[in-house]
This record gives C-alpha cells, structure tokens and sequence, in this order.
C-alpha cells in the first residue's frame, strides 16, 4: 500500500472517528433545541436564556452518560495511530 492509500485511509477514519464522538453530544442538544423552540414560539418567549440553559444542561448530562466511551474511541484510535507510525516510515 503506497502513502496515498495510506492517508487517505487515515483520513477517512478520522472523518467517522469525530463523527462518532460529536454524534452522542449534537443529536441530544439538537433534540432539545427544537423542543424548546417549539415551547418558546407556542408561548412567545423570546428570551435566550431559556433556551441556552436547558441545552446546557443536556449537554453536560450527556457528556457525564457518554463522556467515558468518547474518551475510550479517541483513545483507541490514537494508540492506532502510533502503532502504524513504523509501518509509514518504511
């Protein structure tokens, strides 16, 4: 395998890697920001905090629920990374 496959192999998993890692954060904040912001238009809040906290809140619950298996993914694929290191430099 040439250095071109190589990196454009390593460049694809890194793709699917944050994917993986941003999915369990984004889709819940997402989730909730629509179901605020159908509470804020059905009340004619305009307020920003009242949307800003409860997204908060959501997205450090699910960094304490999924934190450890983020963490766990990133971990893996740069001890991957360091492994393949050697194989690069022949």
């Amino acid at each position: 395998m040439d250095n071109a496959d190589f990196f454009m192999g390593l460049a694809q998993q890194a793709l699917w890697i944050t994917a993986l890692a941003a999915a369990p954060i984004l889709l819940p904040a997402l989730i909730g920001g629509v179901i605020i912001g159908m509470i804020q238009a059905a009340t004619s809040i305009n307020e920003q905090t009242v949307s800003f906290v409860p997204k908060l809140i959501i997205v450090m619950a699910t960094l304490a629920l999924f934190g450890g298996s983020i963490l766990l993914l990133l971990t893996d694929f740069t001890r991957e990374i360091f492994e393949r290191i050697p194989d690069m430099l022949r």
